[in-house]
């Protein structure tokens, strides 16, 4: 109140529970003004002259998706200056009422009560400070903007605007998933931060359009040259595979089995170990450049239309956290402004980055060690489904019994078992005391991804560079806690370990997205049916608006960052392991554009309207998004070498097949070694098998050392992560520096909206003065007009000026 604020109280009585009071709070003109100035908020001071050129060709196919232009440009294209509430006359305000949109308006209430003093005089105690404090204590049991109108039906005020309805209609509900997002609606009702995370979703959803068919394309090169695969038809052939007897898979419960068991993975493996694979690992790696850079330029876009050019350092320098300034009671000199501010000591901030540190490395060990068990697990439990499976009961499944094997069975038990611990773990998150909204929010992001990748990504790293590659050999296993444990390492099949690693990344991925989408949906609504049980049974017009929003569930201080974590997290499956698996960017897509909807559904119906927020890039998540993308062209290639046995086969086609045909014939016996079992009891006797490896045979000199092959292939892999790095490397490294980050039209609108801004203040100066000068006399003027004997008027004038 001793801002300016008005309040209005509606008594307990009122309320449908009788027990909760409402106050209800207006700013009316003379605090929007004052604060607006102290926000340096940018307001329109002239209508846009640059003409739009930017149509398209054949502008008329994009007809079906596009929306109403009043949907879509609800407000004219102004220039726009930071609002000084000494030059009101400077700016284009036609109606004090709408002349800040909803968002900014509710922005400046929830700025001046975040830090607003609730201590008497007397009691001194100045901690007492800001909205936050009084709804973690319990005084208030929540603070929010009111929506302006009901979701599904028009304000019955001709004169209120009715953005809720007019979002729910052309964005919200499902049947509208082929259409454009009216972003410059959602700006204006929601803020910019929601709706440059719409628009980065929108952004991100259109790229993978491309990625999915190229990667759609792929999968049926693989699915067409199924016949050509020669060897699985080795494998599979009762007089190749039929007669290869292999060495157990593990001590004591494995027995000898023969390869063509493995028939039916083989042929699996192939649909995604191909030639077509290596080409679509290149292209992603180019394609999340090209997404990337594109990014960049859509974002310089709208921080243009937006008024966010040059918003980081207001931000940074009048933002100051609530719950940092309570608990910060040292206070230092600002250098720049020349005022008093809160800081944290060294001693303080080494404490609690410390501390912090720990945090973390404590939960990314949980994470590992929870891994490790899961790996045990698959290594016990591996044992179990082969002797149960020995005399395969699962064969009398019509359908899916031929296809359920140990391998598979422990493959896909051990990857639901992952994917359960990751929602557990999932639910950690970690306090953090920093001055500004942007550092706390860099920081936090960052921290949470560490952990997050460490928790969703460990698993696929294991299938896809460490199962089956330090396993030993027969007579010499390795021991994943030495001999003691009995518990030997696992080895990939003959038809490689590609096709678990598959397995692995079609379960998390899809069963997030498919939880993900179901607890976003399906808890907020249950939540708000549940807690509105009694209301609805009252008549309209006695549950008020205010009633009906707080029915509605908070949006909370993180609800976006969790949106934001879950699709980079999805663009990690999609980049880091998509060698493995091209239809990765199409459950993608399918599950993005689910997800626009669903989030856009939710936040519309089922929240209440957040505290609006600038931002003027997705911050910190744009460099987790570059690291990925680096990352995954060296995950990919190593991907192709060592996981995938596209390599091997190649070696083997030029370099070793004996006939000089360049075909596939013989390689399945010549990838396999040869070992001697011997075994003394109940009779002595020698048994000869196969294993996975290019070793030399028992009896050579070098027995069981590794052959030249093995160097020949191991030299091959690393030649061909070498090239294929420095291709798209140099290919992505070439794009980045072609592609401008700011488009050029952008760059043009920008700097000739700051010589406007010079421009107009210039002139509104001078005509101020001349109107001062005119009703004044001629001594009021502060540099006296003789000094200048022979200058004309104006050049007196822009003197004084």
């Amino acid at each position: 109140m001793k801002v300016g604020l008005e309040l209005e109280t509606e008594d307990k009585s009122e309320s449908e529970d009788g027990k909760t009071y409402f106050v209800k709070i207006h700013a009316p003109w003379e605090v929007l003004a004052t604060y607006a100035d102290v926000l340096k908020i940018k307001v329109p001071f002239k209508a846009n002259d640059i003409p739009d050129n930017s149509q398209m060709p054949m502008n008329w196919l994009a007809t079906p998706f596009r929306l109403p232009e009043h949907i879509m440009h609800p407000e004219p294209d102004y220039f726009t200056a930071s609002f000084d509430n000494s030059k009101c006359d400077f700016f284009l305000i036609d109606n004090k009422d709408t002349f800040f949109p909803p968002s900014t308006r509710n922005r400046i209430v929830y700025y001046i009560l975040s830090r607003c003093s609730y201590f008497r005089d007397e009691c001194g105690d100045k901690d007492k400070k800001g909205i936050k404090r009084l709804l973690n204590n319990g005084t208030y049991t929540a603070a929010f903007p009111l929506h302006d109108c009901r979701y599904w039906k028009r304000s019955r005020d001709a004169n209120c605007e009715s953005d809720r309805y007019n979002l729910y209609k052309y964005w919200a509900r499902f049947f509208c998933f082929f259409k454009e997002q009216p972003l410059n609606l959602i700006r204006k009702y929601y803020g910019e931060k929601i709706g440059i995370y719409f628009a980065w979703l929108g952004f991100y959803t259109e790229m993978l359009l491309f990625a999915a068919v190229v990667g759609t394309i792929c999968f049926i090169y693989g699915f067409l040259t199924y016949d050509d695969n020669e060897w699985s038809k080795e494998i599979c052939d009762e007089k190749i595979g039929g007669n290869i007897v292999m060495c157990p898979l593990c001590d004591k419960k494995c027995g000898y089995w023969k390869l063509n068991t493995t028939c039916n993975s083989s042929w699996q493996s192939h649909l995604f170990d191909n030639v077509a694979t290596v080409f679509f690992a290149i292209f992603m790696g180019i394609w999340v450049t090209l997404f990337l850079e594109f990014w960049k330029r859509r974002q310089a876009r709208l921080e243009y239309e937006w008024d966010l050019v040059d918003f980081e350092e207001e931000q940074q320098q009048l933002q100051l956290r609530p719950e940092y300034e309570t608990k910060c009671t040292n206070r230092k000199l600002n250098r720049i402004t020349q005022e008093m501010e809160p800081y944290l000591p060294i001693t303080s901030k080494c404490a609690r980055m410390c501390l912090s540190g720990a945090t973390v490395l404590f939960w990314i060990s949980l994470i590992i060690a929870c891994i490790i068990g899961v790996i045990a697990y698959r290594l016990a439990v591996y044992a179990a489904f082969a002797s149960i499976m020995k005399d395969s009961p699962t064969s009398n499944l019509q359908v899916v019994g031929p296809y359920i094997t140990p391998q598979l069975a422990t493959s896909v038990t051990a990857s639901c078992i992952n994917f359960i611990i990751i929602m557990i773990l999932n639910l950690i998150v970690y306090p953090e005391l920093l001055p500004t909204h942007l550092e706390y929010e860099n920081k936090l992001t960052v921290k949470m991804f560490l952990f997050q990748f460490v928790n969703y990504y460990s698993s696929c790293f294991y299938v896809a560079f460490f199962k089956g590659k330090f396993v030993g050999h027969p007579g010499n296993y390795a021991y994943m806690f030495g001999s003691l444990s009995k518990l030997r390492n696992e080895e990939c099949d003959p038809g490689g370990c590609l096709i678990e690693l598959t397995t692995q990344l079609v379960i998390v991925m899809t069963g997030k997205q498919v939880w993900g989408n179901i607890q976003e949906a399906l808890v907020p609504w249950l939540m708000n049916w549940w807690g509105s049980r009694k209301a609805r049974n009252h008549p309209e017009s006695l549950y008020s608006r205010w009633e009906q929003d707080h029915d509605l569930q908070g949006f909370g201080q993180l609800g976006l960052f969790y949106e934001y974590l879950e699709m980079v997290i999805q663009f990690g499956f999609i980049t880091l392991f998509v060698a493995s698996f091209p239809l990765a960017p199409l459950l993608a897509l399918i599950n993005n554009i689910i997800e626009v909807r669903v989030d856009s559904w939710k936040l519309t119906t089922q929240f209440r309207r957040p505290v609006a927020a600038k931002a003027h890039s997705i911050g910190a998540w744009e460099e987790i998004l570059s690291g990925i993308a680096i990352l995954s062209v060296v995950t990919n290639a190593f991907i192709v070498a060592f996981t995938s046995d596209m390599i091997p086969r190649l070696v083997y086609m030029y370099a070793y097949q004996p006939d000089s045909q360049r075909n596939m014939k013989g390689y399945i016996n010549d990838s396999l070694s040869v070992a001697k079992i011997c075994r003394s009891s109940p009779a002595l006797w020698i048994f000869l098998c196969r294993y996975r490896d290019y070793r030399y045979p028992p009896g050579h000199e070098k027995e069981y050392e590794h052959t030249m092959q093995f160097w020949h292939i191991l030299a091959a892999k690393l030649a061909f992560i070498i090239i294929m790095e420095h291709v798209v490397f140099s290919v992505k490294f070439f794009v980045a520096w072609m592609i401008p980050d700011v488009p050029s039209d952008v760059r043009a609108r920008v700097k000739r909206e700051r010589y406007l801004v010079q421009e107009y203040l210039h002139n509104y100066e001078v005509e101020k003065l001349k109107v001062q000068l005119s009703l004044n006399s001629s001594n009021d003027c502060t540099c006296t007009p003789m000094i200048y004997p022979s200058l004309p008027q104006h050049e007196v004038l822009s003197e004084c000026l």
